[in-house]
């Protein structure tokens, strides 16, 4: 499978408006791995694929996880908006055959994040939310931040986001907090 074809393996699945974004996504996702010395092949293939599943019926994604032995079931105990990531790493293999296995965390770990994460997955953390076509107050800030620290930039997009669900009162999946503390590990030189 090329590029285009995966681009149009996915429009059938998404709305006008999220194959817009996902075009986005892929497309910052290049830049990005240009910039940190990444592959491009692989960081735009997992920006295509990010949001595959994001359309999926609850109660499919809900199947997924449960008999996914790869998906962890606690999972089902938050906003199933969380779920997509997972599952859609699981369906890029079985429905694909796209069986690259940083391709696919890139998929699983673009919403929460986790601790450890590689180039490639920072990227596609990153790519999805500094895309051009978001717009909200402190992203200038984050996208000058990924013109030369992909870690401190993912951080931000890290603290943000708890900063959002902790104002909304929403629980917060741990991998978000493991990426969290994670990045700011690194960013402070492992201490």
């Amino acid at each position: 499978m090329d590029l285009k074809e995966a681009k149009a393996a996915v429009k059938p699945y998404l709305t006008t408006k999220r194959y817009e974004h996902t075009l986005r996504v892929a497309d910052t996702a290049a830049e990005l791995s240009d910039r940190f010395h990444a592959s491009k092949n692989k960081a735009q293939f997992a920006a295509v694929f990010h949001d595959y599943a994001k359309y999926r019926s609850v109660n499919e994604m809900k199947r997924w996880i449960l008999q996914s032995p790869e998906l962890p079931k606690d999972l089902l105990y938050y906003h199933p908006e969380l779920w997509h990531g997972p599952v859609g790493s699981i369906l890029v293999e079985r429905e694909h055959g796209i069986k690259d296995r940083e391709i696919q965390s890139a998929v699983r770990y673009h919403t929460t994040g986790k601790a450890h994460m590689s180039d490639l997955e920072l990227i596609v953390f990153v790519a999805d939310y500094i895309e051009p076509g978001r717009d909200f107050p402190g992203l200038d800030k984050i996208r000058e931040m990924a013109e030369h620290d992909l870690v401190k930039t993912a951080w931000m997009v890290s603290s943000n986001t708890i900063a959002y669900l902790l104002k909304k009162g929403n629980p917060i999946y741990p991998d978000t907090f493991y990426a969290y503390n994670d990045l700011t590990k690194r960013i402070n030189g492992g201490n």
